[in-house]
């Protein structure tokens, strides 16, 4: 079975968040599987050079951008035994930024293009197109409407994941023509028409063969209106191909027992070792250093989505708990500015790093006692299973893939892994941190709590598994398809 994987960025090479963990742990996952599955994503001038003096060109050819001639390279890696291909064009990608340009719509149309033609020039011809999240959104239709009478792109399915539904892709109607050669017939309410404007989200959802996304919750919220960014409609209309497959994460890239930027490496039973994580870092944000002062610790985008103002409602509540509170991560100005202010306030108490740095954000996993994650909505959410790879016991709110993946933890029978609320309330989450901090003051129930979740499984196995026998049902019922209209 062949596999393309299609998306806008991929660890190690290049990350913005946790599509790129996802498109660069779930293909080693499958290949073990014995799928040929390849990776196709921008050349984009942020790579590390080191990835980039490795690549070697293998195709070389023009993609039509509407009247637009632009020239599109292929390069070609192998890492861990995963084939990447990588789109080289420096009109689009030679930029300081991955995304947010004036020109986004172009830019993505043309990546959308050059993956569908590249597939002829390369000469591997997948049984399935997969497409990660907007960015590659216009695959699916472009597939069924403009290339499908190609030779070799008959029989190839696509499956669409939704890794985050409120980034759509929304355009002006005029990129239909101007950059896809499509005519007006298909900017109707049916089809590509998204409330006034062209939609590479929708065009997914109404041609894709398969959609998956991120968590079974996450799955269920979208067909309701709450969550559905006004796609719940299309949402429940493809309700039959659509499935519900938690995210994973890298037991190798995220292991406690070799991680090279830890203080101390450590297991399930290596109590000690893990908090001399928590002291170093204690020390390195200039907190006291006590392992009796309970850590909490957020690595997170600061923006609402992820519940920052409940977190700022209560803050000073929180503080009076007496806890240390550490948080790495950059967003918005109004939340960047209120965790500054904080740590000005608080300062023997609270500390910021405005920015991302993964070796730190490892370091703050290893090292907090707590992790603190009141999401709006949450997808699937990679954050708090790495919490729970690294001891760290994690605060959520029940939605999406955090509802998926942390339930409440009851003393009295010794289940769950962690404490949850429901409501979207910044008492109910300050409670929630109360009763947690309640638990970690009795040192043998916390250490047996901690222990517990050092030994959960959080790695892929089991999703890819699921990813394999979607596939496998996709390609079958594609040679039913052609046997049927042959006659054969």
């Amino acid at each position: 079975m062949k596999i393309l994987f299609t998306v806008s960025e991929c660890v190690p090479f290049i990350k913005s968040g946790g599509l790129a963990d996802v498109a660069g742990a779930l293909p080693k996952e499958l290949k073990k599987l014995g799928i040929d599955v390849r990776v196709i994503l921008p050349k984009f001038q942020l790579i590390p050079d080191e990835y980039k003096k490795q690549m070697k060109k293998i195709a070389e050819f023009i993609v039509p951008v509407g009247w637009r001639q632009q020239y599109c390279g292929i390069e070609e890696l192998e890492l861990d035994g995963v084939v990447y291909y990588f789109v080289d064009n420096e009109y689009y990608f030679k930029r300081s930024q991955m995304y947010g340009d004036f020109d986004e719509g172009e830019k993505f149309s043309y990546f959308n293009l050059a993956v569908l033609d590249s597939i002829k020039q390369i000469g591997f011809y997948p049984d399935i197109i997969h497409c990660h999240d907007w960015h590659t959104g216009m695959i699916p239709f472009l597939l069924k409407e403009k290339y499908r009478d190609h030779n070799g792109y008959e029989k190839i399915r696509t499956v669409f994941t939704i890794h985050n539904l409120q980034f759509q892709g929304v355009f002006s109607k005029e990129i239909l023509g101007d950059f896809f050669g499509l005519e007006d017939r298909y900017f109707n309410v049916e089809q590509l028409e998204f409330n006034g404007n062209v939609s590479f989200m929708k065009a997914a959802l109404i041609s894709a063969d398969k959609i998956t996304t991120v968590s079974p919750t996450y799955m269920e919220e979208i067909q309701t209106a709450y969550f559905g960014e006004k796609l719940d409609g299309v949402l429940r209309s493809r309700g039959t191909d659509l499935v519900g497959i938690l995210n994973g994460i890298d037991h190798i890239l995220y292991d406690p027992k070799t991680d090279p930027a830890l203080t101390a490496q450590f297991g399930p039973k290596d109590h000690e070792a893990r908090l001399l994580n928590k002291l170093s870092i204690q020390r390195q944000f200039g907190l006291q250093q006590d392992i009796e002062i309970p850590l909490i610790g957020m690595v997170t985008r600061l923006t609402n989505q992820k519940g920052l103002e409940l977190v700022r409602e209560v803050f000073d509540e929180i503080m009076a708990t007496g806890a240390q509170f550490i948080v790495l991560g950059t967003g918005d100005r109004e939340f960047e500015y209120f965790f500054n202010q904080m740590s000005t306030k608080y300062h023997e108490q609270c500390r910021v790093y405005i920015g991302f740095d993964e070796e730190l954000a490892h370091r703050i996993y290893a090292g907090a006692d707590l992790f603190l994650m009141p999401s709006k909505f949450e997808p699937c959410g990679l954050s708090q299973i790495i919490a729970l790879r690294y001891g760290a016991i994690p605060i959520v709110r029940e939605t999406g893939g955090l509802n998926d993946t942390v339930k409440s933890y009851s003393g009295k029978i010794g289940e769950g892994n962690g404490f949850t609320f429901t409501n979207f309330n910044a008492h109910d989450m300050l409670f929630t941190i109360e009763r947690a901090l309640s638990y970690f003051h009795n040192k043998q129930e916390w250490n047996s709590l901690v222990e517990s979740v050092l030994q959960m499984d959080f790695s892929w196995t089991r999703s890819a598994h699921i990813y394999h026998l979607l596939y496998k049902d996709l390609v079958s019922r594609s040679d039913r398809n052609v046997h049927e209209c042959t006659g054969v």
